[in-house]
């Protein structure tokens, strides 16, 4: 088999991806691969901002770093995170740079808003799409990068390490397409696709960690998940359109099914602005209190203008689900939305296996602890995607690139069958909503391991579809695994 050289594989096309390319050496010989459009990834769908310590008269990195530590439970990895508060605003000019807008002052600064968990302004913003700003200004800048090659549509189905390189299987164009590299960067994404409902989109089914997995990476942490308190309740749809925590900053109220405010029972200091996972319990301790699922979200009391100028993107969308913000209470419920564990790296985003590094959401670089602060997220991608650049700039030099030959297996193989990935997501949500159901956990890491072992040795032709079945059982596993493991260590569980 014919391998087509190059010197980094890049996988993934959000934020980590782009800013990783555009932070390598122009020497050196790179692969992009995009599992869909560009547009098409986690990072496009951030809507609230950067958290980044911009205005040193008013925030410090003490007080971004004790913020982080609160919403993360203080679990946190104390010297990643100083690394990301730290170098963070030099990255956030650097956007500047790659021709990216923040919403600005009259005085030309940077409009700093809050969001729940945060003690100071410190998010730079483009409206509510921030994230879409973002990505479609660095993949300007990447495309017109003479030295990487981006493939879109481009799904990896293998991926592994021999005599020193790294060899994968990239079906593209209704083919397979084999690549050798000597550094690999998984910027995947998220893991969302695992659950029955998620704000991630369809690209997010851990497909990253699947491959780290198998090669031997070690995996920390995976069932630290995120479920966002405000994602708008559409109960007919997989993917769930996220309302901004930034609403929230900016003064929006949570009611329960009578309307009524009811934080303030939970959380009299901090209210709608406490963390995510603190008001995502809340909201479910208020339906055990009311026994109804019925909550909402409230900002009407700003004014029209304010909503619509603030949060144009989020108003269009909940009209077109029949409901005007600015006069009225919007239906929102818990939602499964991030992932703070993933493929352990160190403070260079290396792995523990050699030449291979993690970026974004797939990666865990322990900054979030055991719940993200809000718009720590981009910030993430940002940094430690640039720290990989430099490490493979200093560790890995341009070599003349051509082709060579390796034996791989052929990935024919027998039909696979439907229903796995729909089984897998109901067992998810199911077993880990909000909090742990540790019997279910335990009930449901029997199946989902039989499952597992029947796509690991059942056979079957090495699909798109395989492997997102493969990867979603896969990454079902491991958190199951890890639950199980809490609720006999905590005595839930015999």
């Amino acid at each position: 088999m014919k391998f087509t050289e190059y010197d980094v594989m890049i996988v993934g096309s959000g934020v980590s991806g782009l800013y990783a390319a555009l932070n390598l050496d122009s020497s050196m010989k790179v692969l992009m691969l995009s599992k869909r459009e560009l547009t098409l990834c986690n990072s496009a769908l951030a809507q609230g901002g950067v958290a980044a310590v911009m205005d040193t008269d008013h925030d410090s990195f003490e007080l971004h770093i004790k913020d982080t530590l609160v919403a993360g439970g203080y679990k946190n990895d104390r010297d990643n995170l100083k690394i990301l508060v730290e170098q963070g605003p030099k990255d956030v000019k650097n956007l500047l740079s790659c021709g990216v807008e923040f919403d600005r002052k009259e005085d030309g600064s940077i409009d700093l808003t809050l969001e729940g968990g945060h003690s100071r302004r410190r998010i730079a913003h483009h409206k509510d799409s921030t994230g879409y700003e973002i990505v479609t200004s660095l993949i300007e800048r990447v495309q017109k990068l003479k030295n990487v090659t981006i493939l879109e549509n481009s799904h990896l189905l293998g991926l592994e390490k021999r005599d020193g390189v790294f060899l994968a299987d990239v079906f593209h164009e209704g083919e397979h397409r084999y690549y050798t590299t000597k550094a690999a960067v998984l910027a995947t994404g998220g893991i969302g696709r695992v659950y029955d409902y998620t704000t991630n989109s369809a690209i997010a089914t851990g497909d990253g960690i699947q491959f780290a997995y198998n090669m031997g990476a070690q995996i920390k942490h995976l069932s630290y998940v995120q479920f966002h308190p405000t994602a708008f309740a559409d109960r007919k749809n997989r993917e769930c359109f996220l309302v901004s925590e930034a609403v929230r900053g900016e003064g929006a109220y949570l009611l329960n099914c009578h309307k009524q405010r009811f934080m303030d029972k939970y959380e009299p200091e901090r209210k709608e602005l406490a963390p995510r996972d603190v008001v995502s319990k809340c909201i479910l301790k208020e339906q055990e209190a009311t026994g109804s699922d019925e909550f909402f979200l409230d900002i009407s009391h700003k004014g029209a203008d304010f909503i619509k100028n603030r949060f144009p993107m989020i108003y269009q969308k909940v009209l077109e689900k029949g409901y005007d913000m600015t006069v009225e209470p919007i239906p929102i419920y818990p939602c499964q939305h991030y992932l703070m564990g993933g493929i352990a790296v160190n403070g260079h985003g290396a792995t523990t296996v050699k030449g291979l590094y993690a970026a974004g959401e797939c990666a865990h670089t322990g900054v979030h602890g055991i719940n993200r602060l809000a718009s720590n997220s981009l910030l993430e991608a940002l940094v430690f995607s640039r720290l990989i650049a430099e490490d493979i700039n200093k560790n890995y030099t341009h070599s003349e690139c051509g082709e060579r030959e390796f034996d791989y297996p052929a990935p024919d193989g027998k039909p696979l069958p439907s229903g796995i990935r729909t089984e897998i997501r109901h067992i998810m949500q199911r077993s880990y909503f909000v909090v742990p159901d540790y019997e279910q956990a335990q009930k449901n890491l029997v199946r989902v391991g039989e499952l597992k072992d029947m796509l690991y040795n059942g056979g079957y032709e090495v699909t798109p579809d395989y492997i997102e079945a493969k990867s979603l059982t896969t990454v079902a596993y491991i958190i199951l695994g890890e639950v199980v493991a809490e609720g006999k260590e905590n005595g839930k569980l015999s």
